[in-house]
């Protein structure tokens, strides 16, 4: 089994993608992986020319197309920026959909400095869906004073919370391998694709 990760900050050195390494080692003990990072703004700003099928877009986006496609499941890990997703996060979504993600388990992993963290997991679950047919999981983690958690350094660490968060990681990605191995022959089956009804409502 394959399970994507994408880390939504465009921020360098950031915390989501700090926690994006920190699953990705938890699930390399049973699973391949594929980390992908939004440092950076490394993806366009959608235009037509996605549409279209253009050239560049082609270069740029049939790479990612291919990982996102071989994948089982996907890890979001989204910060609070504002109140909402960061807009590379939600411009990921408009760039892939059904063919990459459609009808695949996602947990949702919200990364906030202080108490919020809540706002992403709501705007994720009413947006990014319909298009995409993205199946997120019931379970999501929240992960407040994100600095305290996760860190190689013990002694930067609330031990406390470091030890829930850790331990709440681990039984919801062990949760999302056990819907992708039940959603996996949905997909098999053939009843997903249907060109009439290609879109949500």
């Amino acid at each position: 089994m394959k399970i994507a990760i994408i880390s939504g900050s465009h921020r360098q050195n950031s915390q989501s993608l700090k926690v994006a390494q920190h699953i990705e080692q938890v699930l390399l003990a049973n699973h391949e992986t594929w980390l992908y990072s939004l440092q950076g703004n490394p993806l366009p700003l959608w235009d037509e020319g996605v549409w279209d099928g253009e050239q560049h877009w082609l270069d740029t986006l049939n790479p990612i197309r291919a990982q996102l496609a071989s994948c089982d499941a996907l890890v979001i890990i989204s910060p609070e920026w504002h109140g909402q997703v960061p807009a590379g996060l939600k411009n990921f979504f408009l760039l892939f959909g059904k063919k990459e993600m459609g009808h695949k388990p996602a947990l949702i992993v919200s990364v906030s400095s202080g108490d919020g963290g809540s706002y992403p997991v709501a705007e994720l679950r009413m947006s990014s869906y319909k298009n995409s047919r993205i199946c997120y999981i019931p379970e999501q983690v929240i992960i407040r004073h994100v600095e305290s958690v996760l860190n190689d350094n013990e002694a930067d660490n609330n031990a406390r919370s470091d030890s829930y968060i850790r331990e709440r990681l681990q039984w919801s990605l062990d949760m999302l391998s056990h819907y992708a191995q039940a959603l996996k022959p949905i997909r098999e089956s053939g009843i997903t694709e249907h060109d009439k009804f290609s879109n949500g409502m």
